[in-house]
């Protein structure tokens, strides 16, 4: 639509269905690369990537032609199939339902990237449940526990 300006920074946060680390070194170059073209192919640009073994960030120039959902159903559902198509895991692939997606300012984006980047270090102090609630504060969201990111209990 001409004359329509935005400056919209996403990070958003999703889990491996039961926070499964599934995710392994050795192809998650090739998880990102794929996420980086369904985000790109959308008309977002992606700033940036990055996943631990239960869980990926992405921080994303949103584009207003489409929505957060309907960009996130894509990317979690395409790169679910492209997982379990490349058999990259031993059981089919699933990411855990739902998201977080939370806005960011300009003068945010390069301490968000650097974050973003340093997931395998910042998870050797931290869990994924702890990363993601302290987010969920900072932002001051209400949410209620029985629905952040379920873990599968043997």
């Amino acid at each position: 639509m001409p004359n329509t300006y935005t400056q919209l920074y996403i990070h958003c946060v999703f889990a491996v269905k039961y926070r499964a680390a599934v995710i392994k070194p050795e192809w998650e170059d090739r998880l990102h690369k794929y996420i980086t073209g369904i985000v790109q192919n959308n008309g977002h640009k992606m700033l940036s990537i990055n996943s631990a073994s239960d869980h990926l960030h992405l921080l994303v120039g949103l584009h207003p032609k489409q929505s957060i959902s309907e960009m996130m159903q894509l990317v979690k559902g395409d790169s679910s199939e492209f997982i379990n198509k490349e058999g990259l895991t031993k059981r089919k692939f699933q990411w855990q339902e739902g998201y977080g997606a939370f806005s960011n300012s300009r003068s945010q984006i390069d301490s968000v990237i650097k974050y973003i980047l340093n997931q395998k270090e910042h998870h050797r102090k931290k869990t994924f449940r702890e990363e993601y609630l302290n987010i969920l504060k900072d932002y001051n969201i209400d949410f209620d526990e029985k629905y952040i990111f379920h873990e599968l209990l043997d």
